[in-house]
């Protein structure tokens, strides 16, 4: 208890300690608080939010509706006060002598539900129907109308009449209210009527209760019909395009969940065809990993003994050494260096798709002599069906891993090879050309041929593996594989535009990456 005490002291100090701003603001964050704790609790789903912003707006639309409405009913009410009290003006006059008698007096006061009636013409006043006792007058309020001149003063009237509205119906009928009005052409001429507020009063309120109940009913139903017609056109098709999303992912490879566009020709229908779009390259994407996956563990299996058949292989071939056949002792290094490729190739298998390629053993050396090398490997000469044009300075030097390099330019030959050899008059009269040059500190070598090109279909997806094969039988993995091994030496390979053929351009720069 005595804590409870000293921490609403602390309080009470702190309080007074802010100031009224500070205090003002310590109530406004702790009612924010609880507000927003308060909503926390409630999860409004988008058809009921939807629902809940449409009756408001339709509320508040009523609303603006009707105050002037409200305010266009005490001007009609008291106009027709003003007309009455000068139908009992006029018969007062009637009466000769102009003596009314008190029952009459009395009965035209009633009937007009007005108190007193007095009439100003030419600057005279003139009390015809004087009040039965005393009273004091509270509010007067003047019913005639001033010439418009602008939009501006059409709303402050507007305003004004709303405000005089509002006041009779928050006050407590008790007042009583002077009521001037025309009586002839001049402005002058005035016609004054006193009256009680409580029958004003009382009109108002049965006549904004009325309003307000019709206007309920018509904001509801125009609610419904605008949620309705909104729930169909907008709120189905995002629901289903949500439920979908959710659907497809607990099971992106199953094709079957790919939303179906609905053919709308509006931004929900085009967002239908990019979500099944989107959801159909996922799936492939996927399925194709899982590929990729499955086949990096069937090599895996099989690498340890394709690794000991060669491994054998080239233990059998340190024999050819000894022969002392000319042909033997010519064709035995470059038998022995291929099987030492092949094992090499076999341990860097798995590191496609899994890591980068490394670079093992970077080194300046001269670039002619490997290209010879490959190409007498490949044997691209076909019995002089393709012809080679090698244009590299012998004394080319270049930086990189002998093995990597061997590789790219096996890849692109072989290709190459493949390409004249599809074309539809053979590969006789085929080229293939290599062209080598230095600029600063970067290799440029260029291979080329005269086969039928890259079709373009196939050249968004040239680097991509198992994607930009372009030929029948092809894996798609030699573009890629050749591609990375650049980039592992900081270059690039890309490919070129040319009228015949195709033809890529490796960079292969001196310097170390960063």
């Amino acid at each position: 208890m005595l804590q409870d005490l000293e921490r609403q002291k602390a309080v009470d100090g702190d309080a007074r300690a802010l100031g009224p701003v500070g205090r003002g603001r310590r109530v406004a964050n702790s009612l924010g608080a609880a507000w927003r704790r308060v909503m926390s609790r409630f999860r409004f789903s988008l058809p009921l939010k939807l629902l809940l912003i449409t009756g408001a707006f339709v509320m508040i639309a009523q609303i603006l509706i009707f105050l002037p409405a409200l305010a266009n009913f005490r001007v009609n009410w008291l106009n027709d006060r003003i007309n009455t009290a000068l139908v009992s003006a006029i018969a007062a006059d009637s009466v000769p002598g102009r003596e009314v008698p008190p029952a009459l007096r009395n009965e035209l006061l009633r009937t007009a539900l007005v108190r007193a009636i007095a009439v100003r013409r030419g600057g005279a006043r003139r009390v015809i129907l004087p009040p039965v006792q005393e009273f004091t007058i509270d509010v007067t309020y003047d019913m005639r109308q001033p010439a418009r001149t602008t939009f501006s003063d059409q709303i402050s009237q507007g305003i004004v009449a709303i405000n005089d509205a509002l006041v009779v119906m928050r006050s407590d009928g008790e007042r009583t209210m002077r009521v001037l009005g025309l009586v002839g052409p001049r402005f002058d001429d005035v016609i004054e009527v006193v009256m009680p507020e409580e029958p004003l009063q009382r009109a108002m309120w049965r006549y904004g209760t009325e309003i307000f109940w019709l206007s309920l009913l018509v904001a509801l139903t125009t609610a419904a019909i605008v949620y309705v017609a909104i729930s169909q056109l907008l709120v189905k098709p995002i629901r289903k395009l949500s439920r979908n999303i959710v659907e497809y992912s607990a099971d992106p490879e199953d094709a079957s969940r790919v939303v179906v566009p609905s053919g709308r020709s509006d931004e929900i229908g085009r967002a239908e065809e990019e979500l099944a779009q989107m959801q159909r390259q996922l799936s492939q994407l996927l399925k194709q990993k899982t590929r990729l996956a499955q086949l990096g563990l069937a090599v895996s299996k099989i690498n340890h003994d394709l690794r000991n058949m060669l491994a054998n292989a080239q233990l059998i071939s340190d024999r050819l050494t000894d022969s002392a056949d000319p042909t033997v002792q010519r064709v035995a290094p470059k038998l022995i260096a291929s099987l030492d490729r092949a094992i090499n190739f076999c341990n860097e298998t798995l590191r496609f798709g899994r890591t980068e390629e490394t670079i093992q053993k970077r080194e300046f050396f001269v670039l002619r002599p490997l290209i010879e090398d490959v190409v007498e490997t490949l044997n691209l000469a076909r019995d002089g069906k393709i012809a080679l044009v090698l244009a590299v300075d012998p004394q080319l030097m270049i930086n990189a891993d002998r093995e990597h390099l061997f590789r790219i330019f096996s890849n692109l030959c072989r290709n190459a090879v493949q390409a004249i050899e599809s074309r539809e008059d053979g590969p006789a009269g085929g080229q293939i050309e290599l062209r080598g040059r230095r600029e600063k500190d970067t290799v440029i070598v260029v291979i080329s041929d005269n086969g039928p090109g890259i079709p373009a279909r196939a050249r968004d997806k040239l680097f991509q593996p198992f994607q930009g094969s372009t030929r029948r039988g092809g894996t798609g993995l030699g573009l890629p594989i050749s591609a990375e091994l650049a980039q592992a030496h900081g270059g690039s390979l890309r490919l070129v535009e040319t009228i015949v053929g195709a033809a890529f351009e490796l960079r292969i720069p001196d310097r170390q990456p960063q």
